[in-house]
């Protein structure tokens, strides 16, 4: 069903058919996701918000001079309903239906496609026409056939094997024509300036920048091999200087994710970040896409600093918003539950740690206690011998257990004759999707002297006796120990920092959640968010 034309009004219609088109077609890969036209509105609701708060409750859709780019445009949505919100805003203004859609495609909605079939759809969806001077297109005025929203194929930059602009391989990425490059226009300068003058014009600033970047370069297997690289995308879209700026990002770089420490560390400190929607499930907001750590949109104001507006959102639970710096003190990443703050303030204070701070005193960290990876030298695909000779070490490496001669080993022989915990390198996989209640650890069990490991797993020790390596084993199957592993936890992977915010405890005597919600004056209402958040362990006899 179309939208009747009015008449001596121009064939213009937007989202004029239901279904939404837009909602229907599929996603390219992982890494090239297409946005859900209901988040795209929602991205557009929080600038409209920002925009009236900060121009005395001024509509941004009823102003005809401001400006908006989608600078990795795939399906045109973001565009497109901003076109659809300024048509409606400007009818006031501009009262010629053909008039206000030629002025608002033609002088404040602008996209770069990031492939070839991305821009040819985002025209399709923007313009009504692959060819916005075609006879069927909604503007009437371009002199170009691609209007406002561009595409030009480009190529890395090879220095080495890898391009110096975005680190894609050559192996990967160095292919014919026929194949698209994946070298984005946006992120392939250091000068974006100069790339928006080229294509519209010495003048051009943009108010908004909004969209859904790539996500990653993958040479070799998604989830293995990949690189992020939207990061490249906010650095470039904040060196414009738009007056806001709006992305939905994977939620990895609060607490990890591969080259990201920088990006981590700028987007904490920034205090224009006044917006963070975080979605604790990928597949809450892109059905289908295997996105492991969740998504969110953050809003960048230029002009307004202050506390960031932190709302977490998961399907079934109730959407928690609270005002709060994206920085707690101490910290080097960010804490993602709101509820998560007070409670790591409580286990801090009865640790001695200053007052306000997430940090623990270096005495009192558990983390002292855990190995780097590889903690005795041994590779993940090391296999040992299966017969035992005298004085040789038992091995537990990946499927089982094997034994190696003591004088082979070259890492790690302070302790190979303690007590210790081994526990996996990577918690057990949930399949594509972030489910809750999660199991943060793989089961940890007792490593005995004469045991070595290979870097499957951790190693957590030494440890004074049996006794106490078993009752440390009953501390990390605690559910509020494993909630402390979480909020530094970005992926499955886990390393001696996911146990940053865990405290040492005294291991002459076991531990259970009811001592440690006691032993920190956790309420019942945190007790019940942790509960949500990390599932019961099974025990293992020792």
């Amino acid at each position: 069903m179309t939208t009747p034309v009015l008449e001596g009004q121009a064939s213009f219609a937007l989202r004029a058919h239901n279904p939404d088109v837009l909602t229907c077609i599929a996603n390219l890969s992982n890494d090239e996701v297409f946005t859900p036209p209901e988040l795209a509105n929602q991205m557009l609701d929080t600038v409209a918000a920002a925009w009236a708060d900060a121009n005395d409750g001024a509509d941004i859709w009823k102003d005809p001079d401001v400006t908006f780019l989608d600078p990795f445009t795939k399906s045109g949505v973001f565009l497109r309903e901003i076109v659809a919100r300024l048509t409606d805003g400007l009818a006031d203004k501009i009262p010629d239906l053909q008039d206000r859609v030629d002025h608002i495609l033609t002088k404040q909605v602008y996209g770069i496609g990031i492939t070839q079939l991305t821009a040819l759809l985002a025209r399709r969806s923007v313009y009504c026409s692959k060819d916005a001077t075609g006879e069927h297109s909604a503007a009437k005025s371009f002199g170009r056939d691609w209007g406002n929203i561009w595409f030009e194929r480009t190529e890395h930059t090879w220095s080495g094997e890898k391009c110096a602009y975005c680190g894609a391989t050559k192996r990967g990425y160095d292919r014919d024509e026929e194949l698209e490059s994946h070298a984005y226009a946006f992120i392939h300068t250091l000068d974006p300036r100069a790339l928006i003058a080229q294509l519209f014009g010495a003048n051009m600033q943009f108010d908004v920048i909004i969209g859904n970047p790539p996500y990653q370069l993958d040479d070799g297997g998604y989830g293995t091999s990949a690189a992020p690289i939207y990061q490249l995308f906010v650095e470039r879209a904040k060196a414009l200087d738009p007056r806001y700026l709006t992305m939905i990002v994977p939620s990895r770089w609060f607490a990890g994710g591969k080259g990201l420490d920088e990006f981590r560390d700028s987007m904490l400190h920034d205090d224009r970040v006044r917006v963070i929607d975080d979605y604790l499930s990928a597949s809450d907001v892109f059905p289908g896409v295997g996105l492991k750590g969740g998504v969110c949109y953050f809003l960048w104001d230029r002009d307004h600093r202050g506390l960031c507006q932190v709302t977490t959102r998961y399907a079934g639970w109730t959407d928690s918003s609270a005002q709060r710096p994206l920085l707690e003190m101490g910290a080097d990443i960010f804490v993602r539950f709101n509820q998560a703050v007070p409670i790591l303030k409580k286990v801090v204070s009865h640790e001695g740690g200053s007052q306000g701070t997430v940090v623990l005193p270096e005495d009192r960290r558990f983390n002292k206690l855990v190995s780097s990876s590889r903690p005795f030298g041994l590779r993940t695909f090391f296999k040992g011998k299966t017969d035992r000779g005298e004085d040789d070490l038992l091995v537990y490496q990946n499927g089982g257990t094997a034994f190696m001669s003591r004088s082979d080993l070259l890492v790690g022989s302070t302790l190979v004759d303690s007590w210790k915990v081994y526990v996996g390198a990577a918690a057990p996989g949930t399949g594509n999707k972030d489910t809750y209640p999660h199991r943060v650890l793989s089961t940890p069990f007792l490593g005995e002297p004469g045991s070595v490991c290979s870097e499957t797993y951790l190693c957590i020790g030494p440890i004074a006796s049996k006794e106490h390596a078993n009752n440390a084993l009953t501390y990390l199957r605690c559910r509020f120990t494993r909630f402390l592993i979480q909020l530094h936890k970005a992926t499955q992977h886990t390393s001696r920092k996911v146990y940053t915010f865990v405290p040492m405890q005294d291991f002459s005597r076991p531990w259970t959640d009811a001592d440690l919600y006691e032993k920190y004056g956790i309420t019942d209402d945190e007790i019940a968010f942790i509960e949500r958040v990390v599932r019961p362990m099974e025990s293992v006899n020792a």
